[in-house]
């Protein structure tokens, strides 16, 4: 993956996360490494798993202590969720700064904003960091007004039919 860009896959259709799936896939086939940090889905990692395979060149991490979705945990639950998320974003930051892959994916960083987890501010600093160091691929059903002139590419995704 010599040339660095951020993509956004945002939308209320289907199919965001197996977007950045493929994209792992296409940078595995580089002989890439890639990073995914997936958020708000619990410990549910299952998309991801068809990955593991892959383990000299990909690792996964999910900081949730809880198995449920974010939006399905009690107040208090999601209180100390939060943390655990934060540094997810943290580590994220961190993985950028230091050039520790080729590939960054974040699974639902955008759903965070929207939720007050984390500010645009901090997507920002994190595609900053990105920018040189690695591609960055972010997901979630919206995307802030200010990420999208930010990307590289953006795509929305859009249900049609079920």
């Amino acid at each position: 993956m010599a040339d660095y860009c951020v993509q956004v896959y945002y939308g209320p259709g289907r199919g965001k996360t197996n977007a950045a799936i493929g994209q792992c896939v296409r940078a595995i086939s580089e002989d890439s490494q890639v990073i995914i940090i997936q958020f708000l889905k619990g410990r549910d990692t299952d998309a991801l798993r068809c990955l593991e395979r892959f383990e000299d060149n990909v690792r996964l991490f999910c900081f949730e202590k809880f198995a449920k979705f974010y939006n399905d945990l009690s107040e208090e639950e999601q209180a100390e969720e939060k943390g655990h998320l934060k540094n997810g974003i943290h580590y994220a930051m961190k993985v950028a700064e230091i050039g520790e892959c080729d590939l960054l994916v974040l699974d639902e960083a955008l759903g965070m904003v929207e939720l007050g987890i984390i500010t645009t501010e901090d997507l920002k600093n994190i595609i900053e960091v990105c920018r040189g160091n690695c591609s960055l691929v972010m997901t979630g059903m919206n995307c802030p007004e200010e990420i999208l002139p930010l990307a590289d590419i953006a795509t929305r995704f859009e249900l049609v039919k079920i």
